[in-house]
């Protein structure tokens, strides 16, 4: 009785049918100004499609190298990606970098720089988030979360405000048990597979953030959006990323 009265008042949730990440709730304004909303063309696709990212130098942005497309936007300080707020940065891609391999087969090497034609404005809706570093320790069960402007589980409904949703680290088996190509040395396991808590479609690209750190990239799941979901693990690809913005 407890569980049909739980998923009829998720059904009848007014904030679940505007379109939320699975599990969560509406974030608070410019709460994340690291945040960046992709919009990208991918081989002449009309209406355009979305993804997340986040800022990591105010010239460049960190993603997943599957939201990849001929033509990249980023918005920047958006809580509304539907209004124009006056906080919104709009700044073309000039140049996009996805891991040299990268592999759309076996989803390993999800990872993609962007260099932005201009820097961002630094401000309180604008910022960089941190990179991981040998001191960030992770581990099953530590809470961690992610935010996005992915749509509800099966449903083409995309929310207009950012979500968020706090997950579990899970213990690397979880995922190995779910998907064939996971590997847990380049991804992360996150999200309770006992809970109704997950990114989704649209998600893609944003960062799982732990501590005030960047430690993931919202990767790929199961289609019905149940959990746990696949995460690029960043602090395996540092060398790389280090490496390229030298470069760029």
């Amino acid at each position: 009785m407890l569980l049909f009265l739980v998923l009829l008042s998720f059904a009848l949730s007014p904030r679940a049918e505007a379109g939320e990440i699975i599990g969560g709730h509406e974030a608070k304004p410019h709460s994340r100004p690291y945040m960046a909303y992709l919009e990208y063309i991918y081989e002449k696709s009309y209406p355009p499609q979305h993804c997340g990212g986040f800022l990591i130098r105010e010239d460049v942005v960190l993603t997943a190298a599957h939201c990849h497309g001929s033509t990249i936007n980023v918005t920047l300080g958006a809580h509304n990606v539907k209004q124009k707020e006056r906080s919104q940065q709009d700044i073309p891609v000039s140049k996009a970098i996805p891991h040299p391999k990268y592999n759309a087969k076996t989803f390993s090497n999800d990872i993609m720089l962007l260099k932005l034609k201009h820097n961002a404005k630094m401000n309180k809706y604008v910022k960089l988030l941190k990179l991981p570093g040998s001191r960030n320790k992770l581990w099953p069960g530590q809470v961690c979360s992610a935010a996005g402007w992915g749509q509800v589980a099966l449903s083409e409904t995309f929310p207009d405000s950012l979500q968020e949703v706090e997950l579990k680290l899970q213990a690397d088996e979880e995922c190995e048990s779910r998907f064939i190509h996971y590997n847990p040395k380049t991804q992360l396991c996150a999200g309770d597979p006992k809970t109704r808590k997950a990114t989704f479609k649209g998600d893609s690209g944003g960062p799982l953030v732990c501590k005030d750190v960047a430690q993931g990239i919202v990767h790929y799941g199961k289609n019905d959006g149940s959990s746990p979901r696949v995460y690029t693990r960043i602090s395996s690809f540092m060398p790389w990323i280090k490496n390229t913005l030298r470069k760029i």
